[in-house]
């Protein structure tokens, strides 16, 4: 069965059909830029582009990079633009869309559920955490593989700064930290992280997930098992589509 799932991250728009019975895109992932600023109807744009350069004509699942409540309303909009914050999601991409069936769900979630599910929490009981590392840093809380949404432990603060503008990919990059100076951020906010929520398992996701021998050897004192994401990048394009098809069973 083939689902399409779209993440909307800070620096890209990426989306493809989604292969769920193994797990991965089931044809080349096609990006395009995330506009700035990142305004619902640039964003709403680039996803009917993403869309349309498939033919895609079914269930679409997109993730969001804040909290959305209900499936449908946007709360906090930090890596975006914050007149994204009231606005009904599930009702703005249906309609660009010409009205195909729309998910929508927190990015982090997404990943998480993916990972829960295909990846690296597959089979794992427990307190799981999924960190994403990019433009901010998303979070996804399971327990016993039950998924608490919207926790969004990105904004926790860290050293009198919100923890993604201390230890997020963006920031490393921003300021050309070598990996072990990042590595020494990453590990206080995981720490931190370690101290509120106990998690028997951390999995590192996002994009720097595919440079995980770089830096997680270098992370210590954290008494969490850390694993890298096995789907990288594409575990929000996953987890959207895995969303949108238990929506359409559920009608």
């Amino acid at each position: 069965m083939q689902i399409f799932g779209v993440d909307i991250g800070g620096s890209g728009i990426k989306g493809a059909p989604v292969d769920l019975d193994r797990g991965d895109v089931a044809e080349e992932r096609f990006k395009v830029l995330t506009p700035h600023p990142a305004t619902p109807q640039s964003v709403v744009d680039g996803v009917r582009e993403v869309v349309g350069h498939f033919g895609w004509s079914g269930p679409v699942g997109i993730t969001f990079p804040g909290v959305v409540a209900g499936g449908c309303t946007i709360r906090t909009a930090a890596n975006v633009d914050p007149s994204w914050v009231g606005t009904n999601a599930r009702a703005l991409f249906a309609d660009c869309l010409g009205g195909l069936p729309v998910t929508v769900l927190n990015d982090a979630d997404a990943a998480g559920v993916a990972e829960m599910r295909y990846g690296a929490g597959r089979d794992r009981g427990g307190t799981v955490m999924m960190l994403t590392f990019g433009t901010g840093i998303g979070s996804a809380l399971f327990t016993d593989g039950v998924l608490v949404p919207n926790t969004e432990l990105g904004h926790l603060e860290l050293g009198g700064h919100e923890a993604e503008k201390r230890a997020s990919t963006k920031v490393k990059e921003d300021h050309d930290m070598s990996w072990e100076r990042w590595a020494r951020r990453v590990q206080k906010y995981l720490a931190h992280v370690e101290m509120l929520f106990s998690p028997d398992l951390f999995v590192i996701g996002g994009g720097v997930s595919r440079k995980a021998h770089k830096f997680l050897p270098l992370i210590e004192g954290v008494r969490a098992e850390i694993v890298p994401a096995q789907l990288q990048n594409n575990a929000g394009i996953v987890g959207a589509a895995m969303q949108a098809s238990k929506d359409v069973r559920a009608v």
